[in-house]
């Protein structure tokens, strides 16, 4: 029987988990359950598809996630190099046209010689296989529950929250075209308010109806994706220091508004834009009353409306090693937001290491662990070694990094020197499958 890896999601993680599989010459069954079951969030059938944001964030290398990026650009991510190929204009962050990048790391999946794509869903784990698990937040109750015996913990969970998308053309001349301090180019549209429109809007906002959640729910939500009515009801100011701060937009008559909301492009053909912050979990009635009342949306046409959905994950520190490999089952691995990363890249990124370490498993070598002098090392050191006792999502930050440099263009020459260094090392590819990949890819 040929050598392979089962990969349960097609996610950002799974599908770069699948990618890198593949690419050193290994067999990888992907399950994904869409079409053939629907996915909570998820609008097309394709292969990771950006539920909330269309923004991979920052790309300057003196921020976390711009260091991931070139982190996971050693590593040859399919995800980063994908995003690059449909980038959309967004200042100093990575910021695609979701449509297209889905397309396009579908197209690549599914023509892969290595891997073969099963649309079903996983009831039931084989231990005996080697499996990576990058089911994502939303994952099935039949899968979840396998996972809970098998692991022998409970879920922990979030709820997070997607922005709404307006088409360009349905917005107000009021609108003009900065980044903020002029970073980046004229690439975000900017609503600016009066301090009455403001006011008017914040008391509407806070007052404005939700969706309920079930009466078993209790909603606890990831302060880095806060709803804006959430955001809002701390006060009016921390939307003015937060989504509608007005610092560094000046108009070209230097006049300053007393808020300013943003919109960033989100797709290549220039017709769709989300509004930056404003993600929700308000009525879809709601959502078209009270944003309509944003200053040169008042006749703007929705082309889809803010959404919020229940995030769950495990409690990696008593669950996994930073090799991402399970505590009780060393077949068993675990990548993507299931794990309690948060973030496209964070995502992607443990994709990379749990395929890495997944082939070396199958193939009787030693797992491998990253360089805690790396952002996604510390980020991998953090599921292993945070708080079990309450473990919380992360993002790429400076904040887990082992490191005590301040300089952070120090900070990133070491990092990207000791990441390289451990490619070379352990993320090892034959020279006839890297040949074979060429050819394929070209």
């Amino acid at each position: 029987m040929a050598k392979e890896i089962v990969v349960i999601g097609g996610g950002l993680a799974g599908a770069e988990a699948a990618y890198q599989i593949a690419k050193r010459g290994i067999h990888v069954k992907l399950y994904e359950m869409r079409p053939s079951d629907k996915a909570l969030a998820h609008h097309t059938n394709m292969f990771a598809e950006l539920v909330c944001s269309n923004s991979l964030k920052s790309k300057a290398i003196d921020n976390a996630a711009g260091l991931l990026k070139k982190e996971m650009e050693i590593l040859d991510s399919l995800i980063i190099k994908t995003a690059y190929e449909c980038e959309v204009p967004a200042g100093q962050a990575l910021a695609v046209d979701r449509n297209a990048f889905a397309k396009r790391i579908t197209d690549v999946i599914k023509n892969n010689p290595f891997i073969e794509i099963i649309h079903q869903e996983i009831e039931q784990i084989n231990e005996d296989n080697v499996t990576i698990i990058a089911s994502g937040p939303l994952t099935s109750d039949n899968l979840s529950n396998s996972i809970r015996k098998i692991l022998g913990e409970d879920y922990l969970y979030f709820y997070d929250a997607a922005a709404p998308l307006v088409y360009k053309d349905t917005i107000g001349n009021i609108a003009y075209k900065k980044s903020r301090y002029d970073k980046g180019g004229d690439d975000y549209i900017n609503l600016p308010f009066t301090k009455e429109q403001f006011f008017d809007f914040y008391n509407e906002l806070i007052n404005a109806e939700k969706i309920e959640l079930k009466k078993f729910e209790k909603m606890i939500n990831f302060e880095a994706c806060l709803p804006i009515e959430e955001i809002a009801r701390r006060g009016y100011r921390t939307l003015l220091f937060g989504p509608l701060k007005p610092v560094g937009l000046e108009k070209d008559d230097g006049s300053k508004p007393f808020a300013v909301a943003q919109l960033r492009q989100d797709n290549q053909s220039d017709t769709l834009y989300n509004i930056v912050g404003f993600q929700t979990n308000l009525t879809f009635s709601e959502q078209k009353r009270v944003f309509s009342m944003i200053p040169g949306l008042d006749s703007a046409k929705f082309a889809r409306y803010g959404v919020m959905h229940r995030n769950t994950f495990i409690n990696s520190p008593k669950c996994l090693n930073s090799s991402l490999v399970t505590k009780k089952n060393n077949k068993l691995l675990f990548a993507g937001q299931i794990t309690g990363v948060e973030g496209y890249i964070e995502s992607a990124a443990t994709g990379i290491i749990a395929a890495i370490n997944a082939t070396r498993i199958l193939e009787n070598k030693m797992i491998t662990k990253l360089p805690k002098s790396t952002i996604l090392g510390s980020l991998l050191n953090y599921l292993e070694n945070g708080n079990s006792y309450n473990f919380q999502p992360m993002n790429a930050n400076y904040g887990v990094l082992a490191s005590s440099l301040k300089d952070r263009e120090e900070i990133a020459r070491i990092s990207l020197a000791d990441i390289r260094k451990w490619s070379e090392e352990n993320a090892w590819t034959s020279k006839w499958i890297y040949w074979v990949f060429i050819i394929w890819e070209a």
